[in-house]
């Protein structure tokens, strides 16, 4: 929330006093903020404004807030879009694109349905090889001003996500060949305490990290994102370059190539094909909420309800079954075969004597074959 207030509502509005705030104003902050950003993130920060602007109106420096009556601004609004997964070739492409210590980010972001933060912030420590569990407790982050820092994972709770045999095989193989480093850093906020509860909220605190660089230092996610992701998304053929930019390596001028990924094949999609490979699976919601680290269920579903190709038939199976008719006989689909009343041949004979009205009785015996020998006796 905070760099966004300073990214986009300060430039756009920090020139205005409140009681200018009108709809005029808020009409000529959409359009501005439509020009910087995607319509999701626009309505997201809307409504960063419109609580800026009650707490005016709480502290009284407002008689009402300007967003909340009925005026011709209307709230810019998302399209509503589907979540996108990737097959398991783009997968596999993406993660062969990346350096060799880079690729677990692929594994846990597949396997276990990680945010970014949440990857980068992963210690050895959180890997529970007998429970065959991995513990998600923190993520790392950073401020407006590009300081690092740990922090609860979103929504401020901590998780356990099972953890897969193959995975498991390959975090081991990673710890052997890329050594953890250990990282210190503040907690919750980089800022600089001013009171004994600050400093005790935001005491650092060391953690092993098993994602680092090439130089042993945490992750800084707009680089890696630059220079490594895209690549991979490059070398994969999912997006081309759109220019290029240079580079001052001393005496040395480089000129690398500047790639524009979409939002959709960021690191994101890998939670997104981790939700629908278990969702096409068949696992329950609330597990699959809880392992996401969702707020309840209905967020799950309303983010991830495409992704599970069986909902409506189950259930029209399940009913067509309730509706059966009960009187309907049910033979079993391997009973065997009852045997049908033999035919009494109709031959001349037997139908001469049918017409001059003779007494006749029937007679059957067992053949040889199994079968049944028909003799006509008349009485």
């Amino acid at each position: 929330m905070r760099s966004r207030i300073w990214n986009h509502i300060i430039p756009l509005m920090g020139d205005y006093a409140l009681r200018e705030i009108d709809a005029s104003a808020l009409r000529t902050f959409k359009a501005g903020l439509l020009t910087r950003v995607e319509e999701s993130t626009a309505e997201v920060i809307w409504g960063h404004l419109s609580s800026v602007l009650g707490s005016a109106v709480d502290d009284q420096r407002l008689l009402r807030n300007p967003m909340k009556m009925k005026n011709s601004v209307k709230p810019p609004r998302a399209i509503d879009s589907k979540a996108k997964a990737w097959s398991r070739e783009v997968v596999d492409a993406v993660r062969v694109g990346l350096q060799d210590r880079y690729q677990i980010a692929v594994d846990l972001g597949i396997g276990l349905g990680l945010r970014q933060g949440e990857a980068f912030g992963l210690a050895e420590e959180d890997f529970d090889f007998a429970a065959g569990v991995v513990h998600v407790r923190r993520q790392l982050r950073w401020d407006i001003k590009g300081r690092p820092y740990f922090s609860l994972p979103k929504g401020r709770k901590t998780r356990e996500i099972p953890l897969p045999a193959n995975l498991a095989l390959r975090a081991r193989a990673h710890f052997r060949r890329f050594p953890s480093t250990s990282c210190t850093l503040p907690w919750r906020n980089p800022e600089t305490p001013t009171t004994a509860l600050e400093e005790r909220q935001r005491k650092p605190i060391t953690v092993d990290l098993i994602l680092t660089s090439s130089h042993g230092n945490r992750i800084y996610y707009r680089t890696w994102n630059d220079r490594s992701w895209k690549r991979a998304l490059a070398a994969a053929g999912l997006i081309k370059p759109v220019g290029e930019r240079v580079r001052h390596d001393g005496n040395r001028i480089r000129r690398v190539p500047r790639y524009a990924a979409p939002r959709e094949d960021m690191f994101h999609v890998l939670r997104h094909t981790y939700a629908s490979v278990q969702l096409e699976a068949g696992e329950s919601v609330v597990s699959l909420s809880k392992w996401l680290g969702h707020s309840t269920p209905k967020v799950t579903l309303d983010h991830y309800a495409h992704f599970m190709p069986g909902a409506g038939r189950r259930g029209l199976a399940a009913m067509d079954a309730w509706l059966q008719d009960p009187c309907r006989s049910k033979v079993p689909e391997k009973s065997l075969p009852v045997p049908s009343t033999p035919r009494i041949p109709s031959n001349m004979q037997v139908k001469g004597m049918e017409r001059q009205g003779a007494d006749m009785s029937v007679k059957y015996k067992e053949t040889a074959r199994g079968g049944l020998a028909v003799n006509i006796i008349e009485c």
